[in-house]
């Protein structure tokens, strides 16, 4: 039952405090992963693969150790466990940054909705018509609802303090070391590999519960179908179940550094609007009610069984 409450009062901090304004410790996590980046890879990428198992292991597993000691004090362990979950989420942040980009939709302010989704994505966005922006935007839900909210919760609820930072830390060096590019080939592999095997479960887990909360056929359609088409592992079954769940067209062109990227499509129906990003939010917020509720009866099965 403590795993629950742990999970319900994390979440609680998190929609009523949302991302610390100030001091943000994935903040000074950054700029120590900048830091051991800049020491093992150097300026033109020259670090090998083994140079970025050492970074990784290196930024991540002393604060992991560190997060299991102070998960394990008596009294106060499970208030630093709920405060670790609280900084590991983002569900409050996630509608923070999209909600204003479908209320710029809505009000025809095409330049403002360009420039707050270019907050949350990767791409270029300074040419996209609205379809592209809510298109953007709503896949930026479906996708960072799945790494910033139900992955920390799996892993939190699997390994408790220790389990959701090692998470959280390896899917925030996966974004800063895991591209496809001269400088992060070689010297990012273990960071990009590292997160794809930490999100497998927790993604599909992720694409069953976009699927039973929308249109559930067209969704398991579409993720059997189109997921194995998309470069990413894990967010092909997540985008390609929650775009069917939806009933919506994702994926499509995309620029990402002045290239342009031919990304397969996914799901089925008409293109996105501005209320498709607030109905994917909404998903994300009623997948974590089915998740809690899941988790709890699960636990009250278990203790009637050893009853």
């Amino acid at each position: 039952m403590s795993v629950a409450l742990s999970c319900l009062a994390g979440i609680a901090l998190d929609a009523l405090l949302g991302e610390p304004r100030r001091g943000h410790p994935l903040a000074a996590f950054g700029k120590l992963a900048d830091r051991l980046e800049h020491h093992f890879n150097g300026p033109g990428g020259r670090g090998w693969r083994s140079h970025g198992v050492t970074a990784w292991c290196l930024a991540v597993l002393p604060l992991t150790g560190l997060a299991w000691l102070l998960g394990s004090l008596p009294t106060v362990g499970w208030l630093v466990e709920i405060c670790l979950l609280y900084m590991a989420l983002g569900l409050r942040s996630l509608g923070d940054h999209l909600l204003p980009v479908a209320r710029a939709l809505r009000q025809g302010d095409l330049a403002e909705a360009r420039q707050r989704v270019g907050f949350i994505v990767s791409r270029d966005t300074r040419e996209l018509d609205e379809q592209g922006v809510a298109r953007a935007a709503t896949e930026s839900a479906l996708e960072n609802g799945s790494d910033a909210v139900f992955a920390a919760l799996f892993w939190f609820v699997l390994a408790g303090a220790p389990g959701v930072v090692l998470y959280r830390l390896s899917n925030t060096l996966d974004a800063m070391w895991g591209y496809r590019n001269q400088r992060f080939e070689r010297f990012g592999w273990a960071a990009a590999r590292i997160d794809d095997g930490l999100n497998f479960i927790p993604a599909r887990l992720v694409a069953l519960t976009y699927a039973l909360l929308g249109q559930t056929h067209r969704a398991w359609r579409c993720w059997r179908t189109q997921a194995p088409l998309w470069d990413s592992p894990n967010a092909g079954p997540v985008m390609a179940a929650g775009a069917g769940a939806l009933g919506v067209a994702l994926g499509g062109p995309a620029v990402y550094h002045g290239e342009v990227h031919h990304r397969p499509m996914l799901g089925e129906g008409e293109a996105p609007q501005a209320r498709d990003i607030e109905r994917a939010l909404d998903m994300v917020w009623a997948g974590v009610g089915l998740w809690l509720l899941v988790l709890l009866l699960a636990l009250l099965l278990r203790g009637w069984m050893h009853a």
